[in-house]
């Protein structure tokens, strides 16, 4: 009797024993994961939210340097009170609450990609995050229904040109100045219907479509490349649109289309520093908007046009060393007003001009013909062209030089 009392106290305390080895288990297997048991644990402001949070905190993880932390306050179920994280009401129901667009402007933060994270919020509208340290590959964010704008200049992004963007069909905004992205900028890109296209300081070495004009851009920049061939015809079609363009710094080549003289909104032309050549078009003294144009250190040659140097918003003609040989009255008072600049040329009468010989060299030597020679001559606003009008004066200041700088605008 005692024998069998005896085992039976060792059977149960063996069990219990087992129990709890079972209840205190470490196994991973067994274990739920902590970030599941604190998001079943949070309350939500909605279930989008709570959809969210999860991506969130995993790319929370995944950030390398945070080294103002930013990140510090992603903590708990308010996301819309996270630093750099704002909520709206999403359009398809406007009860609702979602995370709807994202700034990390100069942030300084880093992550080896941003895949896994804007391309998985489903209402997200915009991504902003000039002057961080994001690099991979850029996220196809074509799948999320109300994106309209991203923009990951300053970074350290390389190799092709971002294709997933293409396939975004609201999109307006795209600025990825100041990455190392190289090779062609696919003409796709200017059949969207953008209205900033900023694309300046990387390595792109494409020749510009024939369709850059498909796009309705209000500002435009591609300066700092190395881009080659003309300027298309087309630019013409962006008559109702084009406000600023920046040209500057690459390889563009040919002469310069009559059709720039059709852009009645432009306020700022900028093509210095590239190998263009021939006349200038007598159709830029249609553009009655324009403040600046700057042609600077280009190939072009003969006189400058009066009716050019007579328009009434001109306050800066940048014709500095190229290779024009004559200029009138109208143009002379703007020299002395120095809004002018006609330096380095071959004005002989003018102080600063280059020698007779390396005049005489180009003349004789490099001088090319340009196509469609009589559009040189035309001023397609005036009567004889009824249907191109003066367009009514503005002073706003130009504005695009500011994506020449590194950091948001």
């Amino acid at each position: 009797m005692e024998k069998f009392t005896f085992n039976k106290v060792l059977t149960c305390i063996s069990f219990l024993l087992f129990v709890l080895c079972l209840n205190n288990s470490e196994s991973p297997v067994l274990a739920p994961h902590p970030l599941a048991v604190s998001a079943q644990q949070l309350i939500f402001k909605d279930e989008r939210l709570a959809i969210v949070y999860p991506i969130i905190q995993a790319f929370k993880r995944r950030i390398t340097e945070d080294p103002l932390n930013i990140t510090g306050n992603w903590v708990g179920s308010d996301i819309c009170n996270y630093k750099g994280l704002y909520c709206e009401n999403p359009p398809d129901n406007i009860s609702a609450l979602a995370l709807a667009g994202i700034d990390f402007n100069q942030f300084l933060l880093a992550a080896p990609t941003l895949e896994g994270f804007i391309d998985k919020l489903p209402d997200l509208a915009f991504f902003h995050a000039n002057s961080n340290k994001f690099s991979g590959s850029v996220p196809d964010v074509s799948k999320l229904p109300y994106f309209y704008e991203l923009d990951i200049s300053n970074n350290v992004f390389s190799g092709a040109f971002p294709t997933p963007v293409i396939s975004v069909k609201d999109l307006s905004y795209l600025d990825i100045r100041f990455n190392s992205f190289k090779g062609t900028v696919p003409p796709q890109i200017f059949e969207q219907a953008l209205e900033l296209l900023f694309i300046n300081n990387n390595d792109f070495t494409a020749t510009l479509p024939e369709n850059f004009g498909s796009t309705p851009v209000l500002y435009l920049t591609l300066a700092n490349n190395k881009l080659t061939g003309p300027i298309p015809r087309s630019i013409g079609n962006l008559n109702s649109t084009l406000i600023e363009v920046l040209l500057l710094n690459n390889k563009l080549s040919g002469c310069l289309p009559y059709e720039i003289g059709f852009l009645k909104e432009l306020k700022v032309f900028d093509v210095e520093n590239n190998i263009l050549t021939g006349p200038l078009p007598r159709s830029l003294a249609c553009l009655e908007k324009i403040e600046l144009l700057n042609f600077a250190n280009n190939l072009l040659y003969w006189e400058v046009p009066e009716e050019l140097c007579a328009l009434g918003n001109l306050a800066n003609l940048s014709l500095s060393d190229n290779y024009f040989t004559k200029v009138g009255p109208v143009c002379r008072k703007l020299i002395n007003n120095g809004v002018l600049n006609v330096r380095q040329n071959c004005i002989r009468d003018l102080p600063e001009q280059k020698s007779l010989l390396q005049c005489a060299e180009f003349y004789l030597k490099y001088i090319r013909f340009c196509p469609y020679p009589s559009t040189y001559k035309i001023i397609p606003c005036r009567p004889n062209a009824p249907r191109y009008n003066h367009w009514a004066r503005s002073k706003k200041a130009p504005v695009i030089y500011k994506t020449l700088s590194r950091h948001k605008l």
